[in-house]
């Protein structure tokens, strides 16, 4: 075979360093007498055959070729860093196969091909020794194969031939750092593979290149092809195709697995798919050994955590696998690191850390600290068996990682790790949800899923409140219509765990009444609540507290139908049963008492209304101070009974005091700040102070619309209310197009029968009216109505 011009030029020097000679320069290999040179090209190592169907992962492609063009003369390595069973080794022997078989002339082909597999330095030092003989280098048939690696190493820089390394699952950069080839020479190429993302394997001209899953369009194409091109194109359905590409989490090894499970079953992917979710079946029956038909060479459960004994080997901590084992029980795409510190955390692990870790095996095992479930994360980041794109961002698992997991934990500890888990979730809850709006949403996914992973142990021995939590952080947030769902199942799973009489089953029964009535579903509230108080009177004591809660709770939606005197009698009975069973200091009582107030207000007795008010302000100055948050809440609601007085000097400048307050002490953003400044504006409406009203309207309008998206109720609201002040400041075309859109938005997100729906109909209609008289007459008077009051 034709060589370079440039191999017969020989500029050759050595310098002796011990019993190694290492070579610079360009060498030409000169054999012994009576034998050959060598016979190029020269292939070192067995590069894996390509899988069935595969796929050329164009985007990590790019990113090798753009990596290798910023090299210039300079040797780069690129190293793909990926989860086990990504399909980092396919791509590499992709790769090195298109390299091998281009024409070996100008800047194509290659004359050296080494691939090695990289898991222990005996084998890297064993492939370069090999390497080394083939080329005839000096030293290298002495028998000392470190020598004869180290040659190679010194060789490579020198020599004008077209060479590749394929570093093939890299386990321990520090071991292989010696044996990584480096130097200047434009015709070298160095790949390696593995899933540790250490800093040692960027830097020095390395780049770090993640390789992720398949892409839905990838997952896709390799399931049609697999499956045609082993005769039975019937087996894939692109309906159910997609979704069992996503439960497989889109993973190359478990796709060639279960593609190879429905071929030898003659199973297609929407009964494969059904298998698959039936947590009774188990990753080695489903993905088994025998499936693997592209020669991986190990079953999918062992490929992905082999990691997790690398860890554990290094892991001085000891908490690596109980950490991993608690996370499988959330949300693969993503849960807050912080539940990994808190106190439910850290006591479980306390409790569950192996023995051999514990200082002289004593009987109390010693705390746990967060900076050694740091440490643990940080082994678990390493080895690639979770994904943390910062410190303090959230935590993904691979959904098969997971459920591997999973299904190694013990039956007999479950109970108690879903417990741990839930309790964590608990602890982490904004209150309100408001104030962290990604971090509520993360919480509530979580614990459904922690609910589906561990079922039946977050109901028993009771219903676990982190169940509870998800509806109130639902409602919260304005998602009426997911509340509901998410509560009538509850109360179905309560009742075939608990039965329909179990207090936890009236407690969800409760919720869902909550629901029903924020959704604007205000007769089915009541019933429900009904329901409710005549189960609490039967199961109870009467004088119980949770009897006393849910007279006060249908009260509420006696009031929501209108049936004001029945609200009102309901709650003079609480409050006398209150200040009989809990003392007429008990927060509750005084509780009682400002709801009380409310019925007066709606039956008209403004006077006794404002003395209630008064009384429950002066008892929260009493048994709470000034500026307690009960405190500065009594103080806005003497504050609107003052407004309905007539008292409007008084009323405005307790709003203007409690706002002052609420910004000093939960800050411009939250909810409560933004509500009394609603009012405020309310109340500078009232005085005529429409300017003023309207800048703070807009400010709430722009603040919501922020904070809790342009679709949430209380967003809503704040439209409503700024529309009205358009109104009366004689803006008529921007009040009637902000109603519109609010009457729309209403009827579209908490439906047509809503009574806030009905209430912005209402008000459109009556702008409406006032657009049609003006336009018909020359002078333009006011609407003998008036404009339609804020809500």
């Amino acid at each position: 075979m034709k060589e370079h011009p440039s191999q017969h030029r020989t500029r050759q020097s050595a310098r002796t360093q011990g019993n190694i000679t290492q070579i610079t320069g360009d060498v030409h290999v000169q054999p012994p007498a009576g034998e050959s040179g060598p016979q190029w090209p020269v292939w070192v190592g067995a590069v894996p055959k390509l899988a069935a169907a595969f796929q050329p992962r164009a985007s990590a492609r790019e990113a090798i070729a753009e990596a290798r063009a910023e090299g210039g003369h300079v040797v780069l390595s690129q190293v793909l860093a990926g989860d086990g069973g990504v399909g980092k080794s396919q791509l590499a022997a992709a790769l090195a196969r298109e390299q091998s078989d281009q024409p070996r002339s100008g800047d194509t082909g290659l004359d050296l091909l080494v691939w090695v597999n990289a898991t222990e330095p005996d084998q890297i030092i064993t492939a370069y020794a090999d390497a080394a003989e083939r080329l005839g280098l000096p030293g290298s048939a002495s028998g000392d194969l470190a020598a004869a690696a180290r040659a190679f190493l010194s060789w490579l820089p020198t020599t004008e031939r077209r060479w590749l390394i394929v570093l093939d699952d890299i386990t321990d950069p520090d071991a292989v750092a010696p044996w990584w080839p480096d130097g200047n020479h434009r015709n070298g190429w160095v790949l390696a593979t593995t899933r540790r993302t250490d800093a040692l394997l960027s830097g020095q001209g390395r780049r770090l290149i993640r390789l992720d899953l398949y892409t839905p369009e990838e997952a896709h194409a390799y399931l049609k092809r697999r499956l045609t091109d082993a005769g039975h194109p019937h087996l894939y359905d692109a309906t159910t195709a997609g979704p069992l590409a996503d439960e497989l989490g889109r993973l190359p090894l478990a796709l060639g697995h279960a593609a190879a499970y429905m071929i030898n079953k003659r199973c297609g992917t929407a009964d494969y798919l059904s298998r698959f979710r039936d947590t009774r079946n188990k990753l080695a029956d489903l993905l088994p050994p025998n499936a693997d038909t592209e020669g991986y060479g190990r079953p999918v459960t062992t490929a992905l955590l082999i990691s997790l004994d690398a860890v554990e080997a290094t892991d001085s901590t000891g908490l690596a696998r109980p950490l991993l084992q608690l996370m499988a029980l959330t949300d693969p795409l993503g849960h807050p690191a912080s539940l990994w510190t808190t106190a439910p955390v850290l006591t479980h692990l306390r409790t569950t850390r192996p023995a051999r870790r514990r200082l002289f095996r004593r009987a109390e095992p010693p705390v746990v600290t967060e900076e050694e479930v740091g440490a643990a994360l940080e082994s678990l980041r390493t080895y690639a068996l979770i994904a943390q794109d910062a410190v303090s961002a959230p935590i993904r698992v691979h959904a098969l990682t997971a459920r591997a997991v999973r299904e190694g934990i013990r039956a007999e500890a479950l109970p108690a790790m879903a417990r741990t888990v839930g309790d964590a979730i608990v602890s982490l809850w904004p209150n309100p949800d408001h104030v962290d709006l990604e971090l509520a949403a993360a919480l509530r996914a979580n614990a459904m899923l922690l609910d589906q992973h561990t079922y039946p142990w977050l109901w028993k021995p009771e219903t676990h409140t982190c169940l509870y939590a998800v509806s109130s952080s639902l409602t919260a947030v304005g998602l009426y219509g997911q509340a509901v769902e998410y509560d009538e199942r509850m109360v179905r799973q309560s009742e075939r765990i608990h039965g329909p009489e179990h207090l936890d089953t009236v407690s969800a029964r409760n919720d869902l009444a909550v629901s029903y009535s924020d959704a604007g579903r205000t007769h089915e509230a009541l019933a429900l609540r009904e329901r409710v108080l005549a189960d609490r009177e039967r199961l109870l004591p009467p004088d119980d507290p949770s009897v006393l809660t849910a007279r006060n709770n249908l009260a509420v939606s006696y009031r929501a139908v209108g049936r004001t005197q029945e609200a009102l009698d309901l709650r003079e009975t609480v409050l006398a049963d209150r200040e009989r069973v809990q003392g007429p200091d008990h927060l509750e009582t005084i509780s009682a008492r400002s709801n009380l107030a409310v019925s007066y207000r709606d039956a008209g007795r403004m006077r006794e209304a404002i003395d209630l008010r008064e009384r429950v302000l002066a008892d929260r100055e009493r048994l709470l101070g000034s500026h307690h948050p009960d405190t500065l809440v009594a103080r806005v609601n003497l504050a609107i009974s003052y407004s309905d007085a007539g008292r409007s000097q008084e009323a405005l400048e307790l709003e203007e005091e409690v706002l002052a307050s609420w910004e000093r002490l939960l800050g411009p953003d939250h909810p409560y700040t933004l509500t009394t400044r609603m009012n405020l504006a309310i109340s500078y409406t009232k005085m005529g102070r429409v300017r003023e009203a309207l800048q703070l309207e807009e400010q709430v309008l722009a603040d919501r619309e922020r904070l809790l998206g342009l679709d949430h109720p209380d967003t809503l609201t704040a439209r409503s209310n700024l529309a009205v002040s358009y109104d009366t400041i004689g803006q008529k075309q921007k009040a009637l197009g902000l109603f519109e859109r609010v009457a729309a938005d209403r009827e579209r997100v908490l439906g047509p029968d809503h009574p806030d729906t009905l209430t912005s109909r209402n008000h459109l209609a009556i702008l409406r009216e006032e657009a049609a008289d003006s336009a018909s007459e020359d002078e333009g008077e006011p609407s003998a109505e008036g404009p339609p009051e804020p809500e």
